[in-house]
């Protein structure tokens, strides 16, 4: 992966691009990468095609749910609202993590402190620990920096990507 394109961006959400670029770059297992607000709308993705984190390698990485980060933005915000409504109804408290294992790949979700949340896509095989070990430091670096107005330019320039 080369690095993303960051004209125009501020030096947070150049950061937050660079963060998940790492993310994806450097834990073995990690197929795909989005951060979804609190509202469900895409604002990081390390597809692409997307605008997100990275530009395409020589040698393609696997994808994530059918190719394309809007499917794992959904994905991500239905398995946010599924939870903390499980949760509420429990009585549980806040929702910190939820982890599906399948048959062909693992999607891991993990709750950042503004609302947003992290989604990763991730190989059958990959050591859940590890991936969630480093999806925390992600978080627990990307929680300050997303503020309203970083949060208001990535979904800007998500909306402005070709």
């Amino acid at each position: 992966m080369t690095a993303p394109s960051t004209y125009g961006l501020s030096t947070q959400a150049r950061n937050l691009q660079w963060l998940l670029t790492d993310l994806v770059e450097e834990v073995p297992g990690v197929n795909s990468v989005a951060v979804v607000s609190s509202d469900g709308l895409l604002l990081l993705s390390s597809d692409p095609g997307a605008g997100g984190a990275g530009e395409p390698q020589a040698t393609p990485r696997p994808k994530g749910p059918r190719g394309a980060s809007a499917d794992l933005a959904t994905i991500v915000s239905g398995l946010g609202s599924l939870t903390t409504g499980a949760a509420a109804l429990m009585e549980f408290g806040a929702v910190k993590q939820t982890m599906v294992a399948m048959e062909h790949g693992s999607v891991f979700v993990m709750a950042i402190s503004d609302g947003s949340l992290l989604g990763v896509h991730a190989t059958p095989d990959c050591d859940m620990s590890v991936v969630a070990y480093h999806m925390a430091l992600f978080v627990g670096r990307a929680g300050h920096v997303l503020t309203p107005e970083v949060r208001s330019e990535l979904r800007q320039s998500m909306e402005n990507t070709p």
